[in-house]
């Protein structure tokens, strides 16, 4: 008979947020596989429990080579607990390879549910949360990051992104250019912890206050792109949407008919618009301007 996988959610910064099971489910399980080994006593030591398991590290530089183990585990019938240093396991965080392991192999898979940075950040940004996109952690190079945002220029659901604090000044002004200035944005730092902070406006503004440095856990969420007709569009808009897509890797031509097909709008107008752009970025401002 197999075990269980339990994928059991730990505070993202207030203890008391430690949902109820946790304590159960940390004192019973025999096996506890664990992100950080101390801030798994330190969590412990605050729920005051006693694990009696083995525990072992389970990380992103392990994760591979520790997977096997800790499936070979479950298929034997151990009840495996894996915890993750803040929200829920395999939220960009360890937990998703030991999931597909699990599957392939027939072990029940459950879950303790518990707090999510995503879902708190959602809730609290002031933004449409009735629709909403998690994109995780942003490429680091900053032509990757910015060929990213330019996948979902256009979507119209609310984005969440996690970001490290040093490069949220980046992100941010990329994020302006490319989302545009006006985009509504809400930057939530160190979320249920002592020093919360949720900082709402236009992204251009975001981008300013965050360029003087920014510490702590930060998750950003962004408006959705807005629904427009073609009587919203003009000329710059469509050249912007077909750079998007021509820098995402489409021709020219199929670019333009996408969008001429999203907007409604004649492939003539779209390609007149493009054509013009061209054509001003060739010869430059008049004379005088």
């Amino acid at each position: 008979m197999t075990g269980t996988l339990v994928l059991a959610g730990t505070p993202i910064g207030d203890i008391a947020d430690a949902p109820p099971r946790l304590a159960a489910e940390l004192a019973a399980a025999e096996v506890i596989a664990a992100e950080d080994t101390r801030r798994l006593r330190r969590l412990t030591q605050a729920l005051g429990v006693q694990p009696t398991g083995r525990i072992v590290s389970y990380f992103e530089g392990n994760e591979t080579a520790r997977t096997p183990e800790l499936a070979d585990a479950l298929e034997a019938g151990a009840r495996v607990l894996l915890v993750t240093d803040a929200g829920m396991p395999s939220v960009s965080d360890p937990g998703y390879r030991l999931v597909a392991a699990a599957v392939e192999r027939g072990v029940k898979v459950t879950a303790v549910p518990g707090p999510s940075a995503v879902l708190t950040a959602l809730a609290v940004s002031g933004l449409p949360v009735d629709r909403f996109c998690f994109e995780g952690f942003l490429p680091r190079k900053a032509g990757e990051r910015r060929s990213r945002l330019r996948e979902v220029a256009d979507e119209r659901r609310t984005l969440v992104y996690f970001e490290a604090p040093h490069r949220l000044d980046d992100t941010l002004a990329a994020m302006t250019e490319i989302f545009g200035a006006d985009r509504r944005a809400a930057v939530c730092r160190e979320l249920t912890k002592t020093y919360e902070e949720v900082r709402r406006g236009p992204l251009k503004d975001l981008a300013a206050w965050a360029a003087d440095g920014v510490r702590g856990e930060i998750t950003i969420v962004v408006e959705g792109a807005p629904e427009t007709g073609p009587q919203d569009l003009g000329p710059a808009e469509l050249v912007r949407r077909v750079q998007v897509r021509e820098e995402a890797g489409e021709r020219r031509k199929e670019a333009i008919a996408a969008v001429a097909a999203e907007t409604g709008l004649p492939k003539r107008e779209v390609f007149d618009a493009v054509v013009a752009a061209k054509n001003a970025a060739r010869t430059g401002p008049p004379e005088g301007k």
